[in-house]
């Protein structure tokens, strides 16, 4: 998950009861397995004295900044946005490094061709 991010802030009041989320994505950031996946990443915890809802924030190696209300959005949900944000990245450089235009645009006539090697829809499947 670290792999994808340059860094994660994450802010709570060590007394507020709905810390849950920040205290699982904090033990997610800190696991051997997301540290040694990017060992660059800075993991920030603000520990706030003031009545402040939770937050996660999170910066992608591309620049992109984005904030969870940790108070409403579980952990895994924030994890899971994470690694689908970064496949789409990965695959984005992928393009870029191979000198083909991203994003890919894929012109109409070619979504309804046949593929070579499978078999054409029937047209009752087509409905369904």
């Amino acid at each position: 998950m670290l792999k994808f991010l340059s860094r994660v802030k994450i802010e709570f009041n060590a007394l507020d009861p709905r810390t849950a989320s920040c205290m699982e994505f904090l033990a997610q950031c800190n696991s051997r397995k997301a540290k040694e996946s990017n060992p660059a990443c800075e993991v920030e915890v603000k520990r706030k004295n003031v009545e402040h809802p939770p937050q996660i924030t999170v910066t992608f190696v591309n620049g992109v900044e984005e904030a969870f209300d940790a108070t409403s959005t579980p952990a895994h949900h924030i994890t899971k946005m994470i690694l689908e944000k970064g496949l789409f990245l990965e695959t984005e450089q992928m393009f870029r490094e191979a000198g083909e235009q991203w994003p890919v645009i894929i012109p109409e006539e070619e979504l309804s061709q046949h593929a070579p090697g499978t078999k054409p829809r029937k047209a009752e499947e087509k409905k369904q």
